[in-house]
């Protein structure tokens, strides 16, 4: 797998926990150059140790904030000479049923699952047009094929991610970028964490405890894409745990 892996430069987002985490940790396993921004700093100079990685290779990001994503990129091409793969994975999940009124709640899904994931693309498609090469991969969810009770404005916003990819993949075809959106199931990660409804949270905790795969699981999704050969552009991967029904 690792033939179409080793020597490319990926840029994560969200890279400090979870599914970023996991995926940041296999690739450089299999030899990926890898640079890392998520919010938490502490986090990602402690996964940069781990890796071994140089101190520049990690960059404090909020993806709310179009120009800290810019930067970011920016980073992976200053270090590196160029940029293979972006993987727009930072996300948060805060459930509620609409009549709650958690408006604040649906303004940070917005800006962090679907304003994030286009600043990403806005940051990566400039460099990636001018190589004439590069992948772009969206992070959305079973949610953004399935609508639940409690979930219709995280189901919206992974639904848009995938919508967005999908107009993505048609009109960078000219400049030889490939596009793959990934939808997980109920993969381990911090996303029951970010609920901000006590009731909700404990149910969504509970689901998780009982179904919920290793991160590893997404970080593998991510290799299978990118391990293509080059003129393979697998689109969209939809995956769960065998025993999740929903």
């Amino acid at each position: 797998m690792s033939r179409n892996i080793e020597g490319k430069v990926v840029v994560i987002t969200g890279a400090s926990s979870g599914l970023g985490e996991a995926t940041a940790r296999y690739l450089a396993a299999e030899g990926a150059k890898v640079v890392l921004g998520a919010r938490r700093l502490d986090r990602l100079r402690a996964l940069a140790k781990e890796l071994s990685l140089p101190a520049e290779a990690i960059v404090q990001t909020d993806v709310t904030d179009c120009g800290q994503v810019k930067a970011l990129t920016d980073r992976a091409v200053s270090l590196h000479g160029r940029l293979d793969v972006i993987v727009n994975n930072a996300g948060l999940m805060p459930h509620s049923p609409l009549e709650r009124g958690k408006v604040e709640d649906w303004d940070r899904m917005i800006d962090v699952n679907l304003k994030g994931v286009l600043y990403g693309i806005a940051a990566a498609l400039p460099h990636m047009t001018r190589q004439k090469s590069g992948h772009i991969i969206n992070v959305s969810s079973v949610a953004g094929h399935k609508v639940r009770p409690g979930g219709a404005v995280y189901s919206a916003t992974k639904t848009a991610v995938r919508v967005i990819s999908e107009g993505l993949r048609q009109e960078v075809k000219p400049y030889n970028i490939r596009t793959t959106i990934i939808s997980p199931g109920a993969v381990e990660s911090e996303l029951p964490a970010s609920i901000t409804e006590a009731d909700v949270a404990k149910g969504i905790r509970d689901f998780y405890e009982a179904y919920a795969i290793p991160a590893i699981s997404f970080a593998r999704m991510v290799a299978f894409a990118m391990s293509q050969p080059d003129e393979v552009d697998v689109n969209e991967i939809l995956f769960r745990p065998t025993a999740q029904e929903l």
